[in-house]
């Protein structure tokens, strides 16, 4: 068994599994031990359920050695974030409130894992009802690269586990940025699918109309990979759009060439580590055969963030109609904020909203019917130290401004890929957006692919 077993792509290990070159148990017994070397530190699980993934990984050992075949995820380990339902296990959405909070069934996205022979290992932490920070009574993650700096919100707990190796691939959720953030600070490959992409059902929401479920993991590749199986109509879920699944891993050969790729002009408060990221960006895809072509982003992008936030208040308050404010002192500043927020918006402003985001969402589509697909930065500033975070505030202006890249492409239910693209002076990933047309992730994942054969970046691992 290899020493690095842990930092081994999702597809490595699948593949091995099939060969029978490395068995389930070992794989998972290898994580948990590493799981409970690292993890008091990182603060990563929310819940571990070693017994039944030892378990599982024995059964899937067993049909793997009678040539019962559930695809590509037979007997990986992988883990999913605190907000998708687990039947017989806590979820607690971050949530003081729901910390006994246990399940009867499933949530599709975890029955689909299961189906395709996944070995679950438990649940990931996050922030307090997916926004914007940890409940006060629970941990927030560490950062593995440097414990000074932000894990990213609201997946922090599928950040750090999976740039840690202590799981080979997990799921987040993006309502406004929470697979993109952390997938940046952590150097990971995290896909934001189009939304109805990837059915919703037996999720906690923070605010529906933004909810994206998908794949984080340490390549364009295995997030083909995850995405092939969790995608798909859902009659648990009528939002969950009936399209056929592509192979989207066999996609990731399909390369970028004579591929029209926009690269904005004019982009606000763009630090140096983002800018060369990008810049990496459209030299790799150029060199892979891309066109490059310089566009303006719509006029309304700029606003998008600022109406996100009172959408997604509204929303959230909605979701948590049945417990604020009734328990409200059971409820975390942050979050208590953002629903008394949305309690208070009128009809007639939630209307203009509506409309604002209608306009956003009809000029991104006329962006993208010109091109194949978009080069976005993740953030202005690449990173962010928790001091640096603090000292912002979480007044309107400041999170519209951290939001300003990603918001959008909530609002327009567009699907971006984010990848590593660099490294700061102070040893801290990058990334970069790769964004699509509505329904072709299969386009960013092979332009994703594309870019990480000819770069390193998605194969540097934090100084653990």
């Amino acid at each position: 068994m290899p020493a690095d077993l842990h930092y081994l792509s999702l597809d490595e290990v699948a593949r091995r599994l099939k060969a029978r070159k490395l068995s389930s148990v070992e794989a998972t017994r290898a994580i948990l031990d590493r799981i409970a070397k690292l993890d008091p530190k990182l603060k990563s699980y929310a819940t571990l359920t070693p017994e039944r993934a030892l378990s599982d990984a024995a059964a899937r050992d067993a049909e793997i050695a009678a040539g019962k075949s559930r695809g590509p995820l037979q007997g990986v380990p992988i883990a999913v974030k605190d907000l998708c339902n687990t039947a017989g296990i806590p979820t607690a959405a971050g949530m003081a409130i729901h910390r006994t909070h246990v399940p009867a069934k499933d949530a599709t996205v975890v029955a689909r894992l299961k189906a395709a022979g996944a070995v679950i290992l438990g649940k990931l932490q996050m922030t307090e009802g997916a926004f914007g920070a940890h409940h006060p009574t629970i941990p927030a993650p560490i950062n593995p690269w440097n414990a000074a700096y932000w894990t990213g919100s609201s997946s922090s707990g599928s950040g750090a586990a999976t740039a840690s190796g202590l799981c080979f691939a997990s799921l987040g959720s993006d309502t406004g940025g929470s697979i993109r953030f952390p997938s940046a600070m952590n150097g990971l490959s995290g896909l934001k699918p189009t939304w109805g992409r990837v059915s919703r059902a037996g999720v906690f929401p923070l605010a529906e109309s933004l909810d994206h479920i998908g794949p984080m993991t340490r390549s364009a590749l295995d997030c083909a990979i995850v995405l092939g199986v969790i995608a798909g109509a859902d009659a648990d879920d009528p939002t969950a759009v009936p399209r056929p699944v592509p192979d989207y891993a066999a996609a990731t050969a399909g390369g970028v060439t004579g591929k029209r790729i926009g690269v904005p002009k004019g982009l606000r408060d763009l630090d140096e580590d983002s800018g060369r990221a990008l810049d990496g960006a459209v030299d790799a895809l150029k060199k892979a055969g891309g066109e490059l072509v310089e566009v303006d982003l719509p006029s309304s992008f700029e606003q998008g963030a600022r109406d996100w936030l009172l959408i997604c208040a509204v929303e959230c308050a909605i979701a948590h109609e049945a417990t604020y404010p009734a328990r409200a002192t059971d409820y975390g500043s942050v979050l208590a904020a953002l629903i008394d927020s949305g309690r208070k918006l009128s009809a007639m402003e939630l209307a203009r909203l509506q409309l604002s985001r209608a306009n956003l969402s009809g000029e991104l589509d006329k962006l993208l019917a010109s091109l194949d697909l978009l080069l976005m930065p993740v953030m202005g500033r690449a990173v962010w130290s928790l001091d640096a975070l603090a000292k912002t505030g979480r007044d309107p202006d400041s999170v519209a401004a951290r939001l300003r890249y990603t918001a959008p492409f909530d609002l327009s239910g567009h699907p971006t890929l984010t990848l590593p693209g660099g490294m700061t002076g102070e040893g801290m990933p990058t990334g970069f957006q790769i964004v699509g047309r509505a329904f072709d992730e299969a386009g960013i994942l092979a332009a994703g692919h594309v870019y990480q054969q000819q770069t390193d970046w998605h194969l540097k691992r934090p100084p653990l």
